[in-house]
């Protein structure tokens, strides 16, 4: 239940009433999380998202046989991300810390979204049935990576839409591999063909 509220109302909410009053195309979580009042906002909003993907990556790990790259890549991502909330993003006054900003919140969603691939390529492997059923997870993370792209190539950056619509979508893409999970493992296990 806890994980349900998080995935469709607290990230959610908390994301855009983040950036409202912005444009999201000009600009990103990073130049808007350094703004004076909105810091401990930011830090809180990075701890949350990391957490969440955790508790259902590592829950989902679990039962697989073999996911030793699956979690150094998220323990890796959840280091790197809280990193870099931690990490103040201000280019004219500390840009070495800014460029390790921007360096570990990249970094920290290539890792979640490699991590991601590698999770549904397994959960997929465990039987015909489960490869079956799993297709639209695999298609839809394709789906957000490759709107993910397109919202690079418009906005020239990463912009507020892009992290937006990456960090809801794949929540929810989670959250809802997470609840059918369960019967995708014990049909994979006691049915495997």
């Amino acid at each position: 239940m806890l994980l349900s509220l998080t995935a469709y109302v607290v990230i959610p909410i908390y994301t855009i009433l983040f950036v409202s009053g912005t444009n999201w195309l000009t600009s990103n979580l990073s130049v808007i999380g350094n703004w004076p009042g909105r810091q401990i906002a930011f830090f809180c909003l990075g701890l949350i998202i990391g957490l969440y993907y955790h508790c259902i990556l590592v829950r989902l790990l679990s039962n697989l046989a073999h996911h030793r790259a699956e979690s150094i890549l998220l323990h890796t991502a959840l280091i790197l991300l809280i990193a870099a909330v931690s990490t103040p993003y201000l280019p004219s006054q500390v840009p070495f810390q800014s460029f390790l900003h921007v360096a570990f919140a990249f970094v920290s969603s290539i890792l979640v979204l490699i991590c991601l691939y590698l999770t549904l390529w397994k959960l997929s492997a465990l039987s015909q049935r489960a490869r079956v059923r799993m297709r639209r997870y695999r298609l839809g993370l394709i789906v957000i990576t490759a709107i993910s792209g397109v919202l690079l190539f418009i906005a020239g950056i990463v912009s507020s839409a892009l992290e937006i619509f990456f960090i809801i979508s794949t929540t929810i893409l989670l959250q809802r591999l997470y609840e059918q999970f369960p019967c995708f493992f014990l049909n994979s296990v006691y049915n495997k063909r």
